[in-house]
C-alpha cells in the first residue's frame, strides 16, 4: 500500500508541477503580449457539460457559468495530473525515479492532440484551430505550449525524485 501511495503522490506532484511550469510559460508569453488561453472559457465549456452541452459554435458567446474561472483552473490541473499518470503508465514507475527528458517531451508534444481534436472543435475553433483567424500560428503556439508542458513533466519528475532521494 505504501508503494501505491508513494506512486500516486509522485504522479500528483509531477502533474501539478508540469502544469505550473506550463502556466509560468503562459504568463511569460502574456507579458510579452502574446495571446494565451483564457481559463474561464475552459471552465465555461466544462460547466456546460452538466447540462448536456458539449459542443459550442463559439464558446466565448456561450452563456457564462458561475465559477467558470475556478472550474477552468481545476480542469486544467486535473488534466495535467492525469497526463502525469499517463506518463507513468507509458514509461513505467521507474521513470519517476530516474526521469528521462526525451519521453517526457515527446509525450508533452503528443498531448497537443487533445486540444486539436477535442477541445478546440468542441469550443467552436475547429480541428486544430482551423476556424480561427490564424490557424497556423495557433497550431504552432499550442505545440510549443505542450512541448513546454512535456519539459515540465521531466523537470517536475526530476525534482520529485531528488527530493524523495534527499528524504530517504
Amino acid at each position: 500500500m505504501n508503494d501505491l501511495i508513494d506512486a500516486a503522490s509522485r504522479v500528483i506532484l509531477i502533474g501539478f508541477g508540469a502544469t505550473a511550469i506550463m502556466d509560468i510559460w503562459l504568463l511569460l508569453l502574456k507579458a510579452l503580449g502574446v495571446p494565451t488561453l483564457n481559463f474561464a472559457l475552459i471552465g465555461r465549456w466544462a460547466g456546460h457539460w452538466r447540462h448536456g452541452v458539449w459542443k459550442h459554435k463559439a464558446i466565448a458567446t456561450a452563456p457564462a457559468m458561475r465559477g467558470e474561472l475556478a472550474l477552468g483552473w481545476v480542469v486544467h490541473y486535473a488534466v495535467g495530473i492525469g497526463y502525469a499518470g499517463l506518463a507513468v503508465a507509458l514509461f513505467g514507475v521507474e521513470w519517476m525515479h530516474s526521469p528521462n527528458l526525451l519521453p517526457a517531451v515527446a509525450m508533452g508534444m503528443a498531448t497537443v492532440a487533445a486540444p486539436w481534436l477535442v477541445m478546440q472543435p468542441a469550443m467552436g475553433a475547429g480541428i486544430a484551430a482551423s476556424k480561427t483567424p490564424a490557424p497556423g500560428r495557433n497550431r504552432i503556439r499550442s505545440l510549443v505550449n505542450h512541448t513546454v508542458f512535456g519539459g515540465g513533466h521531466f523537470l517536475s519528475a526530476l525534482a520529485v525524485a531528488r527530493l524523495q532521494g534527499a528524504a530517504s
